[in-house]
């Protein structure tokens, strides 16, 4: 049994997908960039400043399927240019805490809105 999982204070979905689905004792949360749930537009500011909206948006979903960052036990970070890594974890870094999620991180060659940084999620409820 699948059931769809979404939060208003994260920018609704932009195609024919949920912003989470919960299966079983799994939460799938989709990829989120950094859209500001209210105006529809990328978060003006370097890629810190992103990556923190984006840490928003999954934090508003992972709340809205009962969850928080504590129970995130795999990430794939999508980036615009790997040259924005070291930035990018650190503000990683300060959402996880030991043990940290299992992670992917790769360099695509452009993500949704031309946005510079996307991530996914998966929480559990064990």
């Amino acid at each position: 049994m699948k059931q769809a999982v979404s939060s208003q204070d994260a920018p609704q979905a932009i195609g024919p997908y949920s912003q989470a689905v919960r299966a079983g004792q799994l939460l799938f949360l989709s990829g989120q960039v950094p859209l500001d749930p209210a105006t529809g537009q990328i978060v003006d500011g370097d890629i810190a400043a992103q990556t923190h909206r984006v840490f928003k948006n999954l934090g508003a979903v992972l709340a809205a399927g009962g969850r928080s960052f504590a129970d995130v036990v795999r990430t794939t970070v999508f980036l615009a240019d790997m040259n924005d890594f070291a930035a990018v974890n650190a503000v990683y870094g300060e959402y996880f805490t030991e043990p940290y999620p299992a992670r992917a991180t790769v360099q695509v060659a452009r993500l949704p809105k031309d946005a510079r940084v996307e991530i996914d999620l998966i929480a559990t409820f064990e």
